[in-house]
């Protein structure tokens, strides 16, 4: 059974080399593989968690960080250029990448210690985690890993999904990918008034939880609501409730089928009628703009499932530079 951070330590872990793999992998885009105990100057810090010991449905999710990785056809000598911006996110930020965390075959509860631990020890160092899925169980050892560092109720969380993930148990068990943000919240890692879930959709969950959801007042804006009123509305009221009472920054965790699975076929639980991925790339990068990043997920990209074309894989790449650009802009202070 996982033991609660405080009730075990007393003390920032910093994980070992022992927690991470090099093993048959690229960096991400090329960019330099560093060891966990040697981050540099940098500002982002990509990380693996080929994890999906949580997952209910399709499984494959743990070959997500690898293809996400491959997910690139080059560029001229290391130059990317955000066309928008003009802003190349890797010369700006400073990134590296550290491999994968060595999760624990079978091992759940042990497997989500160490992602915390990795995650708590790269912010420690002042750095910004992305961590690349792995399935959807990965969001309470990373958003929990940043709070152990920025402060347990300090932190807010945006959530794109298709499910809610708020479920009590999964399969008798606390960790599962239906469950993270009901532990992140129970934890009190990050407090459900900083709470922000948008693209729900579906059958689930039921209405206890869709409860239980709102007594901890947490905002969620259903499909529905986005059709009705627009996304770019819907991501400025995510932006002003999330922060409202001033949290330190948020952790941005994007679970792909919140995109429709005619555009993201690769992912472990599907549900038709999500968002397009030109609104989720736009959305990613609106939010890194706006707001302090100290985080950020992409999960649930399960190769297997995605055919030749690899077009999830592809979109899961995109997203997580879209959110490097939005924090490029943020920190020159340029784009539009």
């Amino acid at each position: 059974m996982y033991v609660p951070y405080d009730e075990r330590k007393s003390e920032i872990p910093f994980a070992s080399a022992e927690y991470i793999s090099f093993a048959s992998r690229n960096s991400f885009l090329g960019c330099p593989a560093v060891p966990i105990d040697d981050l540099g100057d940098g500002e982002v810090v990509i990380v693996g968690a080929p994890f999906d010991w949580g997952t209910s449905y399709r499984p494959g999710a743990r070959f997500g960080p690898s293809a996400i990785r491959k997910a690139d056809y080059g560029a001229m000598d290391g130059y990317r250029p955000h066309l928008p911006t003009g802003l190349d996110p890797f010369e700006v930020l400073g990134v590296v990448d550290v491999g994968d965390v060595y999760v624990l075959p079978g091992q759940l509860e042990g497997s989500i210690e160490r992602i915390a631990d990795v995650v708590t020890s790269i912010c420690a160092a002042g750095k910004v985690p992305i961590i690349l899925g792995g399935d959807h169980s990965i969001t309470w050892p990373n958003a929990l890993g940043v709070a152990r560092v920025h402060g347990f109720g300090e932190v807010a969380l945006i959530h794109f999904d298709a499910h809610a993930d708020t479920g009590f148990v999964q399969n008798g068990s606390l960790a599962g990918h239906g469950t993270p943000m009901r532990r992140l919240i129970e934890s009190g890692a990050i407090p459900g008034h900083r709470f922000v879930q948008i693209g729900l959709r579906g059958y689930w969950p039921e209405p206890q939880v869709m409860e239980w959801m709102k007594e901890n007042k947490m905002r969620s804006f259903l499909m529905q609501d986005i059709v009705k009123r627009g996304l770019p509305d819907v991501v400025d009221e995510a932006v002003n409730y999330a922060m409202d009472g001033g949290a330190k920054g948020v952790f941005i965790s994007v679970d792909v089928d919140v995109v429709d699975p005619g555009l993201a076929p690769g992912t472990g639980t599907p549900e038709p009628g999500g968002l397009n991925a030109r609104e989720i790339l736009d959305s990613v990068r609106h939010l890194s703009r706006e707001l302090n990043v100290l985080g950020a997920d992409v999960v649930e990209v399960s190769p297997p499932y995605d055919g030749i074309a690899a077009q999830t894989a592809y979109l899961a790449n995109r997203i997580v530079l879209e959110v490097m650009n939005g924090m490029a802009e943020r920190k020159t202070a340029t784009g539009p």
